[in-house]
């Protein structure tokens, strides 16, 4: 099978051909259909992520079909579309794993991280952490729902009766979770990169009633905030931008340091909080909603061999809603 490999951190993708893996007890086989392409992808090329499982398979946006059932495995049949996450193993005996924290499993392992993912033509995965996938959405446009749309929908489900909802990092996840708020009924004011005239322009088309840059302050004070781009310092600046009582979300799996900031900023009850990985719960859950929202993914298609391409758009900001990998 052809698969796009990193070899080394802060290094491009190499084109490869590597063995058709064969699943083992509890494994699906899936012959991709589709894989986006995620920021956290990007702090695991770039080496902010420590120590993934070189040489390895990016990709955790994976949509394809079964094409081999390894023993144990009932769930799922030949043939099945199936979506595979970010959240590719836990352990199941653990404290948090029986507190149905799952996502915060500290022997945890995660798919094109310390298992080879998507970026190539097939993909093993446990069929415990894959999901059916509602037929309302084409592979290419279901596979953003698997992160963008999860790791939103965590972050977002918090403060989902918030009248004000902020959004800074307006890429993949934020244009899922526009339409959600929305759907729920919350004003949505959207922060972008200053000059970004794009993306306010494409978050006003989804709901927004105020788009501007990630250092400036909304016309009024927000309930909530849920910060998607990787970028510490925008931490006071949405503790600024919230009224006493409300909350800020960090969402992303990496950022940068946060300065130091006035203890005035957190003061009069707001909540700073962050969010990690997902669970099975959140997936049954987002892919019920989704369809009837319904939430629609707008996706740029870029062939397997243009894995790299895509990454540099994706860093570069020059992406409207996801990238998504056809092989």
């Amino acid at each position: 099978m052809r698969a796009m490999i990193l070899r080394a951190a802060r290094t491009p993708l190499v084109e490869a051909d590597l063995e058709v893996p064969e699943p083992g007890p509890g494994e699906l086989r899936l012959r991709v259909s589709a894989c986006g392409v995620c920021r956290t992808d990007l702090h695991v090329a770039d080496g902010e992520l420590p120590d993934p499982a070189l040489p390895l398979v990016l990709g955790h946006e994976i949509v394809g079909r079964v094409e081999a059932i390894g023993p144990g495995v009932t769930r799922f049949a030949p043939g099945q579309r199936v979506g595979v996450p970010w959240l590719g193993w836990t352990c199941g005996a653990c404290p948090q794993c029986a507190a149905g924290r799952e996502n915060l499993c500290e022997r945890a392992r995660f798919t094109g991280y310390h298992r080879n993912g998507g970026y190539a033509e097939a993909a093993l995965a446990d069929a415990r952490y894959a999901f059916p996938l509602p037929d309302a959405y084409g592979d290419a446009e279901a596979a953003p729902l698997l992160c963008a749309g999860l790791i939103g929908y965590r972050a977002w489900a918090p403060v989902r009766a918030a009248p004000r909802l902020g959004v800074y990092g307006f890429g993949a996840a934020a244009h899922i979770v526009a339409q959600l708020a929305r759907h729920a009924g919350q004003r949505v004011f959207a922060f972008t990169r200053p000059g970004d005239t794009a993306a306010q322009a494409f978050a006003r088309s989804l709901g927004a009633e105020w788009a501007g840059a990630s250092g400036d302050a909304p016309p009024e004070p927000l309930d909530a905030a849920l910060l998607f781009a990787p970028v510490g310092a925008l931490v006071p600046a949405a503790l600024r931008a919230v009224a006493p009582g409300g909350t800020v979300v960090c969402a992303g799996i990496h950022m940068s340091d946060v300065p130091s900031f006035p203890y005035a900023l957190l003061w009069g009850e707001r909540t700073l909080r962050s969010v990690a990985n997902l669970t099975r719960r959140d997936g049954d859950e987002l892919l019920a909603l989704a369809p009837r929202v319904p939430v629609r993914t707008e996706v740029v298609r870029y062939p397997l061999a243009r894995a790299n391409e895509a990454l540099a758009d994706l860093r570069e900001g020059r992406l409207r809603g996801a990238a998504v990998l056809v092989p």
